[in-house]
């Protein structure tokens, strides 16, 4: 077994010093994920959409890690006046960054639109994190070792992006249209990727998914869902707890071998579960050209656009 793959939490540098925004955070692999860097010293700002659930999760961390350095703040990332709010804050609040997070998620519901009209899983799952990228940006750059993390799905090969219809007016399916959210993670990490490469910038873009790990999004979803993946009894024997399922997202934001444009996923069979490890992207992730559609269909529907500075 190589060094990768035996990689876990315990094995986070230390991060003392570092400030992270992880979104999601009050639960799942939002919780696993700021629980473990916050144990090794990072201030960990947690952007969640209900903050009394924010506080608890806070609550329960300092419990753990009394010295815990970690600020709730909300965000709804359906929202753009949310995200914006957001960002305005934290520009009063802090000089840098050092990672982001992009780790909050929607799956499978009713069709639904958010306050801006845009279909809600493509809204919270892509839209809220360009924009939130984008409007951090500064931030990061002025950071140590940026970095930013999108969190992915192994759902992204089964992913079209349809930006003909992307608010679901002529056909909504609710699987097809996660699919998509997931899809358009990674073409935006690999586009970001590129377009900070191209400026020269410090920050790095990288890519994580979970594998198939135990969490509220998966289990409080649809339950034809739920049986259509493993069933409900086999379900929760398959899936990896929340702690083994951040590891790919904690190794991405952490390790120091890792570079931008990585996708990093479990090792085991169908990067289902096991330790963190580089996995193959979908062509259509790689596609230069539907990153550039993509990205441009994201500035307009934002009203974000991108500043690349390429020195602190």
């Amino acid at each position: 077994m190589t060094e990768r793959q035996q990689w876990t939490a315990d094995r986070i540098p230390d991060q003392s010093g570092r400030v992270f925004v992880v979104t999601g955070a009050n639960s799942g692999l939002g919780l696993a994920t700021t629980r473990a860097i916050a144990r090794k010293g990072a201030h960990v700002i947690l952007a969640v959409r209900d903050e009394d659930k924010g506080r608890r999760a806070a609550a329960r961390i300092t419990a753990e890690q009394p010295d815990a350095r970690l600020d709730v703040r909300r965000i709804d990332l359906a929202d753009l006046d949310s995200v914006r709010a957001f960002a305005d804050r934290t520009h009063t609040e802090h000089t840098r960054l050092d990672v982001l997070v992009n780790n909050a998620g929607v799956m499978a519901p009713p069709r639904t639109l958010s306050a801006q009209g845009h279909e809600v899983q493509f809204a919270a799952n892509h839209l809220g994190h360009f924009a939130l990228t984008g409007l951090l940006l500064d931030l990061l750059t002025a950071g140590r070792d940026p970095r930013v993390v999108t969190v992915s799905s192994m759902n992204h090969r089964q992913g079209r992006l349809n930006l003909d219809d992307l608010a679901a007016e002529r056909r909504y399916s609710p699987m097809g249209f996660y699919n998509q959210s997931k899809l358009a993670n990674a073409v935006f990490g690999q586009e970001l990727d590129r377009r900070l490469t191209e400026a020269g910038s410090p920050v790095r873009s990288l890519l994580a998914h979970p594998g198939y790990s135990a969490t509220n999004l998966q289990f409080d979803g649809p339950v034809a869902l739920v049986s259509l993946l493993f069933g409900r009894v086999l379900g929760p024997l398959l899936a990896q707890p929340p702690d083994r399922g951040a590891l790919p997202q904690l190794y991405a934001a952490t390790a120091r071998d890792v570079t931008g444009g990585d996708f990093i996923g479990p090792d085991g069979l169908g990067e289902l579960r096991g330790h963190p490890t580089r996995v193959p992207l979908s062509a259509a992730a790689r596609d230069a050209g539907t990153g550039r559609r993509l990205w441009e269909a994201s500035e307009e529907l934002t009203g974000v656009r991108f500043v690349f500075p390429t020195s602190v």
